[in-house]
């Protein structure tokens, strides 16, 4: 095939291919380039199968609440049908042949292979250089970080990807990383009845959310046995007897049949030859501006940019460059109400800034909180958790806000919607708020923000 094209998506993740598919189906030459399954790591190994092993998790923990409510239930947790669906969801065993054929009758071309820019309109592919008329955009993601710990290259250890393709539950189960995936993985095993123990070098699990979410969750994981260890790092693996033990700093061993190791994630510039495009090697992400331009005809987007590891983002981010490149329009990137949701149960959605975030960038701040269980709906469900708003008192408008407890992702939405919107607060406190929901809960956080 031809090596030149209008358009080169380097990258087809969820973004990258959604990307590519819009410019085809508007007429574009496009070539899309991927050493690996086109859809990328959301629909293979991310938030599609983990949220399946998720949802059969609460379904386990639901079911063990109903003597509270309604009589007794034997529960009998079966991972086989767990690991049947996700594999049947990956396409029959991780084949995205339906994906690179969905893209092709759009009119696309796909290039199985490792790619190396040579330029910023220019890709070397095994050999091969491909190069784009008009735009060259990097969708290449993340991959996860693994810390020099010594022993750690001697361990069979699992990363997301190995643990969504699990076939068995292990008996105990060593996590190192309280991050969202972590946190979320823990807790499915647990649920599945493995024994097991959290690592996270930082004062809490889930660091980055407020104080409060991160000790809902300690306290709930710590209810349901689940070991944590906070403020410790570890030192050393090994593998003894079967079982692989993890020395930490103060000197005793956590162990498990399995180690999974979810210490974040990390873009590999180098191995993107980035400094060919006259970007910087050792920067942790590709810079871009408020439109996703890198340089001259070169994009990026999504994880590769930093500008938050999500699905949703680089979705977001592939919607401009759409519009960018077709000519249109384009509000520039706006991310004051990026919303993230870690889905454990309780379920810790947030989106904005912290109050501690807030505060560090001299946001003259207002804070307002209510108690799930104080509110109707959340006594009904014996639900634990909270709405936690951050405002700026000067402008009057919410800056950031946590919606943690029973369906802590979906009350998120109007929450996100106020921050982005700049929803005055005197607006949010004269709305009407359905009853009983959960979401009322808002209301009486927006109340005591007015007393603040």
């Amino acid at each position: 095939m031809s090596t030149t094209a209008d358009v080169i998506v380097l990258g087809m993740g969820p973004g990258g291919e959604y990307l590519a598919g819009k410019l085809a189906d508007a007429g574009r030459d496009v070539i899309g380039i991927d050493h690996r399954l086109v859809g990328g790591e959301c629909p293979y190994w991310g938030c599609i199968p983990s949220k399946m092993m998720v949802r059969a998790a609460d379904l386990i923990a639901e079911a063990r609440r109903l003597p509270d409510f309604a009589g007794t239930l034997k529960v009998e947790p079966n991972w086989t049908k767990v690991a049947s669906r996700i594999r049947n969801e990956a396409t029959d065993n991780w084949d995205d042949k339906v994906a690179v054929e969905r893209f092709e009758k759009k009119g696309g071309r796909f290039v199985r292979g490792t790619g190396r820019l040579t330029g910023t309109k220019s890709v070397e592919v095994d050999g091969t250089e491909y190069t784009a008329e008009r735009a060259l955009v990097v969708a290449t993601g993340t991959e996860p970080v693994i810390p020099p710990i010594d022993g750690l290259s001697n361990v069979d250890y699992w990363t997301n990807r190995e643990a969504i393709e699990a076939d068995h539950v292990p008996s105990s189960l060593v996590v190192l990383g309280g991050g969202a995936i972590g946190c979320e993985l823990a807790q499915v095993f647990a649920h599945f009845g493995s024994e097991v123990t959290i690592v996270e070098g930082e004062r809490h699990i889930l660091s980055m959310e407020e104080v409060e979410a991160c000790e809902l969750l300690q306290k709930t994981f710590s209810d349901e046995g689940i070991t944590i260890a906070t403020g410790a790092k570890a030192t050393s693996v090994s593998k003894q007897h079967g079982k692989v033990y993890v020395r930490l700093q103060e000197g005793q061993d956590v162990s498990g049949e399995r180690l999974l190791v979810a210490t974040g994630r990390r873009a590999d510039l180098k191995r993107l030859n980035v400094e060919a495009a006259g970007l910087d090697p050792e920067a942790k992400f590709i810079e871009v501006d408020d439109h996703l331009r890198a340089g001259d005809g070169l994009w990026a987007l999504g994880d590769v940019t930093g500008k938050g590891l999500f699905t949703h983002i680089a979705m977001y981010h592939a919607a401009i460059i759409f519009k960018d490149l077709q000519g249109e329009a384009v509000e520039p990137a706006d991310y004051a109400a990026l919303p993230r949701v870690t889905f454990t149960d309780p379920e810790i959605g947030a989106a904005g800034l912290t109050e501690p975030k807030a505060r560090e960038q001299g946001i003259d701040v207002a804070v307002g909180k209510s108690d799930i269980p104080s509110s109707t709906r959340g006594w009904i469900h014996k639900g634990e958790g909270f709405i936690k708003l951050v405002a700026d008192r000067k402008r009057g408008v919410l800056v950031g806000a946590t919606s943690a407890g029973p369906c802590g992702g979906e009350v998120l939405s109007m929450l996100a919607l106020a921050i982005h919107a700049r929803v005055p607060l005197k607006t949010l406190g004269t709305m009407i708020y359905a009853y009983p929901t959960f979401h009322r809960a808002i209301e009486t956080a927006v109340q005591e923000l007015e007393k603040a």
